[in-house]
């Protein structure tokens, strides 16, 4: 296996500058040519006078909630796709809903850089535990692998038992999925008395892999590096294996920001993770994630020169990332109109046994616990406890979503 994916990831200083400056100029007059919505966000701006980080960041920032409301008054894509829908290979739905767009072309996601960085590619049977569900995930990781020609199990979530006997039916050499789930299969596998000895690699993302949790893998045989990816852009950042940050894809370019604004902070300050996309079938430009992180000094110690980021440090909003689902404040605000009882919410995330664990707060006299319970996996996407507490108990500070993990 080649030690690079391609000659992008070990570009000079001066090479990615000049690439930069004929790429953005490229970029930003194509969106403004075949994307409605993204032509009037970008109104006014002259293309061929943007070709570097500085000329950019004058550039008007998109946010993920107005993207939101233009897509419910322009639906699917809110004018922000090429061409017509049924152009695309697959449509996908996110919580919000947030509607996004999918090819099946080669990398289309960007999923195979991250793959290759495992050491992932032809002879490797990847059991693919993203789910296949609405949400792209499951999409990303198999167009990933057949990028770097590996064989895909298309497993989706859940169903544990199940999942252990075909990785160890079949030979399963790799991993892809949350870095939680992968846990309870290999514990599955060790109650049915199975050998998977033949998982090796794991590529995870949709939750934060704790160090005790990639320790546990270490110490089974597994090698375990993560990638940062959303159902906007697929691949942003990814782990290789010097595991000193997450460096940079090659088909995006970062920008950290003042959360709120769209200037730039200092280097290794936290701030708001701005992607500009160069998928031409999709262009975002200066697109507000509502992520946290920070810009590392210098390059990565395995030869790739991209800039790198501490990767997900939180959430400028306060819509938290829970077992690899988003949950947001106008979820937590469905749920409190759906039970009139219910005068108040707060979702309480904590971790326990290297998993994450959901609480929902309620205030209400003589609410059903059991009835709220059964609303939350359909309006929040996610399984969780309730409990219910007195009125007026829960602390009057504007916050819905209480995220009290470590990512320390």
């Amino acid at each position: 296996m080649a030690e690079y994916y391609d000659e992008l990831e070990t570009r000079s200083a001066d090479r990615r500058a000049s690439d930069l400056a004929t790429a953005l100029p490229e970029l930003i007059a194509h969106a403004q040519a075949v994307s409605p919505a993204m032509a009037k966000h970008l109104e006014g701006i002259d293309a061929a006078g943007v070709k570097d980080r500085d000329a950019l960041a004058r550039l008007p920032i998109l946010r993920k909630s107005a993207l939101q409301e233009l897509q419910k008054g322009n639906p699917p894509f809110g004018g922000f796709g090429v061409g017509a829908v049924s152009g695309y290979a697959h449509i996908f739905q996110s919580p919000g809903p947030i509607y996004e767009p999918g090819q099946t072309s080669h990398d289309w996601w960007r999923i195979g850089r991250f793959l290759h960085a495992c050491k992932i590619g032809a002879g490797d049977i990847v059991q693919n535990c993203f789910s296949y569900h609405l949400t792209p995930a499951g999409m990303m990781f198999e167009n990933g692998a057949h990028a770097v020609s590996a064989a895909v199990v298309p497993a989706g979530t859940g169903q544990s038992e199940l999942q252990a006997q075909a990785a160890a039916a079949i030979g399963v050499t790799t991993y892809a999925g949350t870095p939680d789930f992968l846990k309870v299969i290999l514990d599955s596998g060790t109650e049915q008395d199975l050998d998977l000895s033949c998982i090796t690699k794991a590529a995870v993302s949709g939750g934060a892999l704790f160090p005790s949790l990639r320790e546990e893998y270490r110490e089974r045989g597994i090698a375990c590096l993560q990638c940062y990816a959303t159902a906007d852009f697929g691949n942003v950042a990814y782990e290789s294996e010097a595991m000193e940050g997450m460096i940079v894809d090659e088909g995006i370019l970062i920008e950290i920001v003042t959360p709120g604004t769209g200037d730039p902070v200092a280097e290794g300050n936290v701030g708001e993770v701005i992607v500009t996309n160069f998928n031409r079938d999709y262009p975002l430009i200066r697109f507000a994630t509502g992520d946290l992180s920070a810009v590392m000094p210098g390059k990565s110690p395995c030869g790739r020169t991209n800039m790198r980021i501490k990767g997900w440090m939180g959430r400028a909003d306060q819509t938290a990332k829970v077992r690899g689902m988003f949950v947001r404040p106008e979820q937590v605000a469905a749920l409190v109109e759906r039970h009139r009882d219910v005068r108040r919410a707060r979702v309480v995330i904590t971790r326990g046994d290297d998993r994450d664990e959901m609480t929902v707060q309620v205030e209400a006299d003589g609410a059903d616990a059991a009835s709220i319970e059964n609303s939350l996996q359909g309006i929040l996407k996610v399984k969780g406890k309730v409990e219910v507490v007195e009125p007026g108990s829960l602390p009057n500070d504007g916050k819905v979503i209480d995220d009290q993990r470590s990512y320390d």
